[in-house]
């Protein structure tokens, strides 16, 4: 069967895709190309220049065909930082490894930037296409064919904002692919989602390519080095594994730039896609009341929670530091104190291998459900054990309960007077839970409802 042939359903994920990446100097459009070509906003796109550093990649659908779609950093010709080295390193190493390079240009003459980085892609010409972006309803088209004197066979002018004959574009980029090798992804087993948080330059992206074995995230010293979520897999011990390594996220007193703004957005909502969250601190620098904000944000989505002490090494080699920092965490955090605390140092591996069996045990209660009979024979005792108060404004009975969901867990309880049900009652049976009924290290929710009866009257 050739790849004409094969008809290709968009609700599945697909191996052995043919990758195409989107270069150019900073600025010239690419993430708007990239999110056009995805049809959602996946990649941040802002006016300044190089607001991408790390490549993203991503299944696409063009022209009915799945591919793996990257957009890279900007390719700057005057490298003010050893950040924007990197930047440039990675989208060098990205596009010797694609199958199809678009090469974005903009109308009118062409930069220095754009000359060097197109005399590097020499070596790379078979597997290049040009297209010149903002041409909008024909604008500086006359001025864009003056590219053609840089070799280019075949030029597509297009504008990723509008839309404007991007499907040209698509067209060419299909007919230049072979699919013969696609083939579904058949998940086997489930794959855990992690989600990496924590305050900038606490090692997430360290963590992340330590995880992937990868470089797949650009490190450097400098904060704020990651912007978008950048994604990754890998496996430990036969069980799959998905890794968001996110934004590093401040006080929003101190964000003042739209890209740090969705950068940090881009990061809380990794949280919907995650299981787990691994809230990355700095083992010397301790908790600080950030880190207790991002805690509370997993937790209200009900995503289990491992506090992960990192540059552990840089520790003092005392024997009971760790059982010392776990106090004063537990102390200044009492209501986390059922969160796994992991001391790892990203940069050599020590202690990951502990992280990964404390995401699968946390995993496996996430997932978790009680039988009904179980969950009311324990609050029967529950009830005897602390039974709610008698006033005659507190007074209230609790007729049964029922787990409605795992992962997130969630308990509903059936009461007369769900008004008189204290704070405190509520923790009560949102502790049981966790002690008696195998929650123990991830957050639960407890919802009161009035009873049937109560309903009615």
């Amino acid at each position: 069967m050739t790849d004409k042939e094969i008809q290709f359903d968009h609700a599945l994920q697909y191996c052995n895709l043919p990758t195409v990446a989107l270069v150019g100097r900073p600025n010239v459009g690419k993430s708007t190309l990239f999110n056009r070509m995805l049809h959602r906003r996946r990649a941040i796109t802002d006016p300044t220049p190089g607001v991408t550093r790390d490549p993203i990649e991503e299944q696409a659908f063009i022209a009915g065909k799945p591919l793996r779609l990257v957009d890279t950093g900007g390719f700057k010709f005057d490298r003010d930082s050893g950040l924007d080295s990197l930047v440039v390193k990675r989208t060098l190493q990205t596009i010797k490894n694609t199958d199809l390079i678009v090469l974005l240009l903009e109308a009118g003459e062409l930069t220095a930037e754009d000359e060097e980085f197109i005399s590097i892609l020499r070596p790379l010409w078979s597997k290049l296409i040009a297209a010149v972006n903002k041409t909008e309803g024909g604008r500086r088209e006359g001025e864009a064919w003056n590219v053609l004197q840089y070799g280019f066979e075949e030029l597509f002018f297009i504008s990723a904002e509008h839309g404007d004959r991007v499907d040209e574009l698509e067209a060419a980029i299909v007919s230049r692919l072979d699919f013969s090798a696609v083939e579904p992804i058949v998940k086997e087993v489930e794959t855990i989602a992690l989600a990496i948080l924590g305050k900038p330059n606490t090692g997430k992206s360290t963590l992340a390519n330590r995880l992937t074995e990868s470089e797949a995230s650009i490190v450097s010293s400098a904060p704020g080095t990651t912007r978008d979520v950048i994604e990754g897999e890998f496996r430990y011990k036969d069980k799959a594994f998905k890794v968001l390594d996110t934004a590093g996220i401040r006080r929003k007193s101190r964000v003042t730039e739209n890209i740090e703004y969705y950068s940090v957005n881009r990061a809380v909502k990794a949280l919907d896609k995650a299981d787990i969250m691994f809230l990355l601190i700095d083992a010397q620098e301790g908790l600080t009341e950030q880190d207790k904000k991002i805690a509370a944000l997993a937790c209200a989505k009900g995503r289990g929670i491992i506090l992960a002490l990192n540059k552990w090494d840089t520790m003092p080699k005392i024997k009971n530091t760790l059982t010392a920092v776990k106090d004063k965490i537990h102390f200044f955090f009492g209501q986390m104190e059922y969160a796994p605390i992991v001391p790892v140092c990203a940069i050599d591996g020590t202690g990951v291998d502990e992280l990964l069996e404390t995401a699968i045990r946390l995993y496996g209660q996430l997932c978790r459900r009680v039988d009904t009979s179980v969950l009311n024979k324990a609050l029967y005792r529950w009830l005897e054990e602390y039974p709610p108060p008698q006033g005659p404004k507190t007074r209230f009975k609790v007729k049964y309960a029922v787990q409605v969901s795992v992962n997130p867990v969630k308990f509903v309880f059936f009461v007369s007077r769900p008004a008189a049900v204290s704070e405190a009652y509520r923790a009560y049976l949102s502790n049981k839970i966790r002690e008696e009924l195998g929650y123990p290290q991830i957050p639960i929710e407890v919802e009161i409802r009035p009873s049937r009866r109560e309903k009615s009257n």
